[in-house]
Order: C-alpha cells, then sequence, then structure tokens
C-alpha cells in the first residue's frame, strides 16, 4: 500500500509515518518512481508507535523497545519491560517536581491575592 493508505488506516499523517521512517521506527520499499510501499501489517505497527508516543516515550526510547516486537525473545522481552520501568520511573519524578512547582506557584498566587487585598 502507499503512503496516503497507510496513513488513512493507521489514523495518522504522511508527515508521520515520513518521521518515523526518518527515525527507523518504520520501514518502507520503494517503487522505481520512488513512491513509499508498506506491507499491510505496517498499520499496526504504526498504531502501536503512536501508543508509546503517547504513552510518553522519545523516538529513541521506542527503538530500543521495538526489538522486543521484531525479535521476540525472552531477552529482548526483558530489557524492554526495564527500559519501561526506567521510562516510568522518569516520569515519576517529572510528576513529583511539577506538584512542587505548582505548589510554589500556589504560594505565590496566595501572596499576590493577600497584597492586592492591602491595597
Amino acid at each position: 500500500m502507499r503512503i496516503g493508505e497507510l496513513a488513512s488506516r493507521a489514523g495518522v499523517s504522511v508527515r508521520s509515518l515520513r518521521y518515523y521512517e526518518e527515525q527507523g521506527l518504520l520501514t518502507s520499499t520503494r517503487s522505481s518512481s520512488g513512491q513509499r510501499h508498506y506491507t499491510d501489517d505496517q498499520s499496526e505497527r504504526v498504531m502501536f508507535i503512536q501508543r508509546l508516543y503517547a504513552a510518553g516515550l522519545s523516538s529513541h526510547t521506542i527503538m530500543e523497545l521495538l526489538p522486543c516486537v521484531d525479535s521476540p525473545s525472552h531477552d529482548n522481552s526483558d530489557a524492554a519491560l526495564e527500559r519501561m520501568a526506567q521510562e516510568r520511573n522518569r516520569l515519576s519524578r517529572h510528576i513529583t517536581d511539577l506538584a512542587s512547582t505548582r505548589d510554589a506557584l500556589d504560594g505565590l498566587i496566595a501572596a499576590a491575592r493577600a497584597y492586592r487585598e492591602q491595597l
């Protein structure tokens, strides 16, 4: 199938598919005129990539997880699980930092309101 059909099936933009190829997440074959052609199973791969992006993973991290999909094995599965756990821990730290920042902003808002009331 051509790039437009894959984009339509997977619910993504053509631009996203080109980006996925640039990042090494997706492959295609080229016709003699240079048009990209994809296999039917590529739409599932694109939807999987979309779920990984939605989970907050970078293209670099997704690249690290794909061997688990492309060459399933206990070692690849263990590596993918470890990498996802690392990403979860990173996100948890970020959430904690954001909550602290929000609390500091709440303090500033309270101080500004108190000051305004004194005017």
